[in-house]
């Protein structure tokens, strides 16, 4: 399997994944506390993307200031999540490699040392937010 081919398998089923894991949430019980989180039900904290599929759930109610608060993230992967998927089977079906060639790009940049920082202090800060709104 190319690399192109590898990649797009990747994203397609953590695409997949994550719209499977978030039509789940939207059934689950509201009342109950049981969290997926794995790092929330070791340690008992919030990890930096606790509360992104609410963040989600709350865009598509076009609720924003409430998404922002409940976590950024959610922004972020709601994008993702919306074009990755159509993007890369328009590739596959015309048989081009924009998507591959944008996220080579995109890898190329974050690994250029200050914006890898940049990106670590947003993840840190946002992780704060989280532990700070869960007191």
């Amino acid at each position: 399997m190319t690399p192109r081919n590898k990649l797009y398998a990747t994203f397609l089923t953590a695409a997949i994944a994550g719209y499977t894991y978030f039509a789940i949430s939207l059934y689950r019980s509201k009342s109950t506390d049981v969290s997926f989180c794995m790092i929330k039900n070791v340690t008992g904290y919030a990890c930096p993307s606790c509360g992104t599929t609410r963040a989600i759930q709350l865009l598509l109610q076009q609720r924003w200031i409430a998404s922002l608060e409940m976590n950024p993230f959610g922004i972020i992967v709601l994008l993702l999540m919306a074009i990755v998927p159509f993007w890369i089977i328009t590739d596959m079906v015309l048989k081009k490699d924009s998507f591959f060639k944008s996220y080579k790009k995109t890898e190329t940049t974050i690994r250029k040392p200050w914006i890898a920082f940049i990106l670590i202090v947003l993840v840190f800060l946002n992780w704060i937010w989280n532990l700070y709104k869960h007191l």
